[in-house]
């Protein structure tokens, strides 16, 4: 199993409605990609307040590599993907992802 984490730093003032569109239409991806399981995301609730700016983050868990691989192949991630760049700080600067094998 792979879990993507994906971590965003958004632009100050964002509407929270854009940040729960483009999530909604992250998660609805898992209809049309065999292996992708889940989807959660929101608001870091960390008392340590480490998060650096990086406040909102998802995560999505998949069967295998192959899985993940369709979903970041994607057009529908591609172009959401294009979408939170734009609406992160810094553009991709404001972006962490990262993969882990479970």
């Amino acid at each position: 199993m792979i879990r993507h984490i994906v971590l965003i730093k958004f632009k100050s003032g964002i509407d929270q409605n854009v940040i729960d569109s483009l999530f909604d239409a992250l998660a609805d991806l898992g209809r049309e990609i065999s292996g992708m399981r889940g989807f959660d995301g929101g608001v870091s609730v960390s008392p340590e307040n480490l998060e650096q700016g990086f406040r909102h983050g998802f995560c999505i868990d998949f069967d295998h590599e192959a899985a993940r691989d369709a979903y970041l192949a994607h057009p529908t991630h591609q172009a959401l993907g294009a979408e939170l760049v734009k609406a992160a700080e810094g553009e991709i600067s404001g972006l962490m992802v990262f993969d882990l094998a479970m």
